[in-house]
């Protein structure tokens, strides 16, 4: 099924041109800390569709993963990253990740983060898969929200950068030799203008909002993905989804994330009866891989006619619970559920997409002068299955090669009009503050009917536990919703919906493609890997649709 290469039919000619050196799409720890990094040599223009502190690392709870421990090594770091991968990581670039960790660290640092310190020099905790004590983290449970306040503060007095609050990038521009030129934006009142830049990073996140269950923000709409596939770039291993074992599943409260760092700090897993269950699925218990996890979790709910199981760390200390847990704690109190003395419900949500666009070792992608960073890109670091915390890590340490490979770029000679100067970008930014918001009206409720109907799909048929008949299923009911890139688009949550359609699609169709079962891939008629056929990545491009590429470095 043909996906279009825009999203919108629009005269560029037509459209006023802001111009800078690099633009960074998205914020979030990649975002912030790209632009930062770029910011030390060229003039950023930063654009996020809602505003620095909204993405997915503010709600990261565990921590990052480097090795900071003398009893700690790359080597250990990069065995759990390929244990946890399921032999779809590149050796290549877990190799990058865990040597160039340490330094990225480092740099946060410097920018102003705060990691939560025991005697003096820095925590660490244990998780999942890891067989180390190697998770930094920061006010307990809230690492993500401390780095985002950090970069944040830091990015907004920064003279070089500028920042574009409140605006959504339709579609990517390329020029006739097919590199990337910009992006065509829009602004809060509906209007749109052209930012030019000598590189455009990709910093916009993940996909949570294609399931009904998620621990994602509203604003987890697979953008990126879709902008980039539309523009030429490759995307590969989308089929992989990690759901995360334990979101706080509770009459009237959102599924928030209840921290692996729990289950790392001792907690167990119980079943409805009261039975602790993990040690019948995995010699590691409740540390055992996520998918896994997530899997025996569904299996006991099947099992015992539930709707969840119980994370139980009333064992332990309560100043302890308190202390290593406030956000967790307090958040569970407002609905009644005391962490300290209360078994917790909890199920699996829709939590990261180990997929995305391609790049190579220095987050370039297929189309020249397009970067991607962070959850939004496929650097082959996370494989098959995300090793707890090493999603922080990896936006920090390929945030900084790509800042150094841009640094090679001869200058980009664009045909057209004068570009507008910095202070005019300066004045066009500031002066949106007070736009009005879009109308909204009956076609946005449409929309959101859509959009609810597309996460019950994909919750349906192609979540945790797949089949042949359940994922072409899912890819019938998508299918019929194609007709949506027929209509003329223009409001941001009907540009959200067509890049949530893109990447169902993709995902549903790389899923019945990989019949075998392997790390957040798991298919019931399946279910063993099968390494002879699958050790490979499928692959998106949108003119010559999918194909194999065997795993040169697993």
């Amino acid at each position: 099924m043909k996906i279009p290469s825009t999203l919108v039919d629009v005269d560029l000619d037509d459209l006023p041109v802001v111009d800078t050196d690099v633009i960074v799409i998205g914020a979030g720890i990649a975002g912030l800390f790209t632009a930062i990094k770029a910011s030390e040599s060229y003039q950023v223009l930063m654009i996020t569709k809602k505003s620095l502190l909204d993405s997915n690392t503010r709600y990261a709870q565990g921590g990052i993963a480097a090795v900071i421990a003398d009893d700690d090594s790359p080597e250990y770091h990069l065995q759990d990253t390929l244990m946890a991968g399921a032999g779809l990581c590149s050796r290549n670039a877990v190799d990058v990740l865990v040597h160039e960790g340490p330094d990225g660290v480092k740099d946060l640092i410097r920018m102003g983060t705060t990691f939560d310190e025991e005697n003096g020099v820095l925590a660490l905790t244990k998780e999942g898969a890891h067989s180390q004590r190697r998770i930094l983290h920061a006010n307990g449970d809230a690492t993500g929200a401390e780095i985002v306040r950090a970069l944040s503060e830091k990015t907004k007095s920064d003279p070089n950068i500028t920042l574009w609050d409140d605006h959504f990038v339709i579609d990517l521009l390329k020029n006739e030799a097919g590199e990337c030129y910009g992006a065509l934006v829009q602004k809060p009142d509906g209007s749109r203008v052209i930012a030019r830049g000598q590189a455009t990073i990709l910093c916009t996140g993940g996909a949570g909002q294609l399931y009904r269950y998620t621990t994602n923000p509203d604003i987890a709409t697979g953008d990126g993905i879709a902008i980039a596939y539309r523009a030429g770039a490759l995307i590969q291993d989308v089929e992989f989804i990690q759901f995360h074992p334990t979101s706080l599943c509770y009459p009237g409260a959102p599924r928030f994330l209840i921290s692996e760092a729990v289950r790392g700090e001792g907690a167990i897993l119980r079943n409805i009866k009261g039975e602790r269950f993990m040690e019948r699925y995995h010699p590691l218990l409740e540390l055992a891989p996520r998918d896994i996890v997530a899997r025996a979790i569904v299996s006991e709910m099947e099992s015992t006619k539930s709707t969840y199981v119980y994370i139980d760390v009333t064992h332990e200390p309560e100043e302890m619970v308190k202390h290593r847990f406030p956000t967790i704690y307090e958040f569970c109190m407002r609905y009644g559920l005391d962490l300290a003395s209360d078994w917790i419900p909890v199920a699996p949500a829709a939590h990261y997409m180990m997929g995305g666009v391609k790049t190579d070792l220095h987050g370039a992608t297929a189309v020249p002068r397009l970067y991607a960073c962070g959850e939004v890109s496929s650097t082959g670091v996370h494989g098959a299955n995300r090793l707890a915390s090493n999603s922080l890590s990896e936006a920090i340490v390929f945030g900084r090669r790509i800042i150094e490979r841009i640094k090679l770029l001869e200058p980009l000679a664009i045909q057209g009009r004068s570009l507008t100067s910095s202070e005019a970008a300066l004045e066009h930014a500031s002066s949106l503050d007070s736009a009005p918001e879009l109308r909204k009206d009956v076609a946005q409720q449409a929309v959101v009917e859509r959009r609810l109907k597309l996460q019950k799909v994909m919750l349906r048929y192609v979540g945790l536990l797949r089949t042949a008949k359940t994922l072409q299923k899912a890819i019938d009911e998508l299918s019929r919703q194609h007709s949506f890139f027929d209509t003329r688009l223009t409001r941001r949550e009907e540009y959200e919906f067509a890049n949530l359609l893109t990447c169902a699609l993709l995902t549903a169709q790389a899923a019945l493609h990989r019949d075998e079962s392997r790390g957040g891939h798991y298919r019931e008629d399946f279910p063993e890997s099968n390494n002879a056929k699958w050790q490979k990545h499928i692959v998106f491009h949108i003119e010559t649709g999918m194909s194999e590429e065997w795993i040169l470095d697993a």
